[in-house]
């Protein structure tokens, strides 16, 4: 990944399916000079709360997958250690979201497998390595990952503006901002966070899908 071109970058970013979708993200400078460390030693860097959800994450699974084997009889009991895996769920989302910087807090554009999207109201320099925390509200959990900016591209958007017009009183409501969408490619991230997002995105593009395809009711 670090020995690519930006344009090679750009066409990893695109290879994997990213979802529209807004949801907490923290993005924070990394120095120039600042080694990352590597994929295998990425746990070691993470806050501790991280961990503990990857760890409870891998528990559950091997906790559940071999009663799927079973007859009709485990059903009961997977269903218990289902709602027993929601409740442990909804504790470590609360504990995650202790890590939410509001310093560094900004809203997602869209995300998949490569990377996420953002909009920002100051650009990122190209090239620029950042430390990524995304909050999943979908997966009642968050990943922890490095990442580099591939792109950055001004976009203007309208604001709801309450001021009177100078000229005859009359509120004007088309007042239009510019911010920047910046893409950052992951560059550091666990095979299981990436299945994770992948995983995520494709759960949200089809409760999408049911929500688009249900008659209007007006």
């Amino acid at each position: 990944m670090d020995n690519l071109t930006l344009e090679e970058k750009r066409e990893q970013f695109r290879e994997y399916f990213a979802v529209k979708h807004e949801t907490n993200i923290n993005i924070t400078p990394v120095a120039d000079n600042q080694p990352l460390p590597p994929v295998d030693n990425l746990t070691e860097h993470m806050p501790y709360a991280f961990r503990i959800a990857s760890d409870i994450s891998t528990i559950e699974a091997k906790a559940i997958r071999p009663l799927r084997n079973l007859s009709d009889h485990a059903s009961e009991l997977a269903q218990f250690l289902n709602h027993q895996s929601h409740k442990i769920d909804l504790i470590m989302s609360y504990v995650l979201r202790q890590e939410d910087a509001e310093d560094h807090q900004f809203r997602t554009h869209s995300f998949g497998g490569s990377g996420v999207t953002v909009d920002m109201n100051e650009p990122l320099t190209l090239g620029s390595r950042h430390e990524i925390k995304v909050f999943l509200d979908v997966e009642a959990s968050a990943v922890f990952c490095y990442g580099e900016v591939v792109e950055c591209e001004p976009v203007t958007q309208t604001t709801q503006d309450v001021t009177l017009s100078q000229d005859n009183g009359i509120p004007t409501n088309d007042m239009q901002a510019t911010q920047y969408r910046v893409s950052l490619i992951f560059t550091r991230i666990r095979e299981q966070d990436q299945e994770l997002l992948v995983r995520a995105s494709l759960h949200l593009q089809t409760l999408q899908l049911r929500k688009s395809r249900k008659p209007d009711n007006h």
